[in-house]
């Protein structure tokens, strides 16, 4: 496979990807406005009703009492739970959503991670990393020689004072 064809390749998979999120995106603007008509049909149908109070609520209605949140079940016996059961039509609707999803979020990880200001990001701190190994890799040389030529002048010394 040359260069060129695995370029089109990935044009045509990206290509795919699109018209796949435009449909997801036209699916769920008619599902919208369907949504908005149904509520303003049920907002005038309440309006309409002949025992409805036009006071608003009061402030103390509204709030409700604090509610505590448990995050984990530990020493509770949990009953199992009941597997659901998609037709195919569903299920197929279920991965494609996932799968636009991953792929949304994956698209837009390698955005961000080939953003200019990241890879300026990146050089600046491997520029940082190879100042510092240098300099470390200087200061354990002169280390080194410096305790080779204690160790020399240490050998050498026995031998001056026998000669003495």
């Amino acid at each position: 496979m040359t260069s060129d064809q695995a370029v089109l390749l990935a044009l045509g998979v990206l290509t795919l990807v699109c018209l796949v999120l435009v449909v997801a995106l036209l699916r769920l603007r008619a599902r919208s406005s369907r949504l908005a008509a149904d509520l303003s049909a049920l907002r005038e149908t309440v309006d309409d009703l002949p025992g409805r109070r036009d006071a608003a609520p009061t402030a103390a209605a509204t709030v409700s009492a604090p509610v505590e949140f448990v995050i984990t079940d530990l020493g509770r016996e949990q009953e199992p739970a009941e597997p659901v059961h998609l037709d195919a039509p569903a299920f197929a609707d279920v991965v494609l959503k996932e799968t636009v999803v991953k792929a949304a979020s994956f698209a837009h990880g390698v955005r961000r991670g080939l953003a200019p200001a990241a890879r300026n990001r990146i050089r600046f701190e491997m520029k940082q990393e190879v100042r510092r190994s240098r300099k470390q890799r200087r200061a354990d040389l002169k280390a080194a020689q410096r305790d080779l030529r204690a160790r020399q002048r240490g050998a050498l010394a026995p031998h001056s004072r026998e000669a003495s």
